[in-house]
């Protein structure tokens, strides 16, 4: 890799909100190398989101858990920009609306619309992580939020590796022909997986990849691969299902 603090950069500003010192056009085979640090990017959210967690806490000693657990989902969702939500909702509407069709079903997917299922879908995830960090908050374990976001990048790596992506263009296409080689990327894979087994637990990614392995299953099967959006869906559910894996 030619400049490692560039495709870190250019991985921050595709997963978050932060504003990152990028000069000059960034490359189809720039955006591929940066994959390897999606999961730095996801350890960088969750040390924001626990400082700022610290924060609360030494400005109020009884900062109450379930604010605790409002601000902090706030905060994650402002500084992702919703980016995965957005790819949960289209999945969720896509599922529904699509009708066993595969045609339909990746039809759905490009509607820049949310409808009702899509919505709800994402209310009902977000109520999960809420009530699982209020939870984790009130029993003092607070350091989970930061590998989860890393956690939960490191699983868009193993569905590069695994799963074929399904659209002809687009970004996801032009990541795919770029990727790094399966070396580097099965070495970032491992030790950020290390890395959330240590803090999480073993229920925590046991329960994560059983939602992940049922949703890729699916994905199989209706669209024959993944696209940008059911990454997306992934990610949210993989977050979603490590938290409840927590509080097990």
């Amino acid at each position: 890799m030619s400049n490692p603090l560039r495709s870190f950069f250019i991985a921050l500003s595709f997963l978050t909100r932060i504003p990152v010192p990028l000069k000059g056009n960034v490359s189809q085979q720039e955006i591929g190398q940066s994959m390897l640090f999606y999961p730095l990017v996801g350890l960088l959210t969750g040390c924001v989101l626990w400082l700022t967690m610290q924060l609360l806490w030494f400005l109020s000693s009884g900062f109450p858990a379930d604010v605790m657990a409002a601000v902090v989902l706030t905060l994650w969702v402002l500084i992702t920009g919703g980016l995965h939500l957005d790819g949960l909702a289209d999945t969720a509407d896509a599922w529904v609306g699509g009708q066993h069709s595969r045609s339909r079903t990746l039809e759905i997917m490009k509607d820049p619309y949310c409808g009702p299922i899509g919505v709800a879908m994402v209310v009902l995830v977000l109520l999960l992580k809420w009530s699982a960090l209020s939870y984790l908050f009130k029993s003092g374990q607070s350091a989970f939020i930061l590998v989860l976001p890393m956690f939960s990048r490191a699983v868009i790596l193993a569905l590069f590796i695994s799963t074929e992506y399904v659209r002809e263009s687009g970004l996801g296409s032009a990541i795919l022909e770029q990727m790094p080689d399966q070396k580097s990327l099965w070495s970032v894979l491992t030790i950020s997986l290390l890395l959330s087994l240590i803090v999480a637990g073993l229920w925590a990614l046991l329960l994560s990849f059983a939602a992940i392995y049922g949703l890729r299953a699916m994905m199989l099967k209706r669209i024959g691969g993944m696209t940008g959006d059911t990454i997306g869906a992934c990610v949210e559910i993989a977050e979603a299902a490590a938290l409840i894996g927590v509080v097990i």
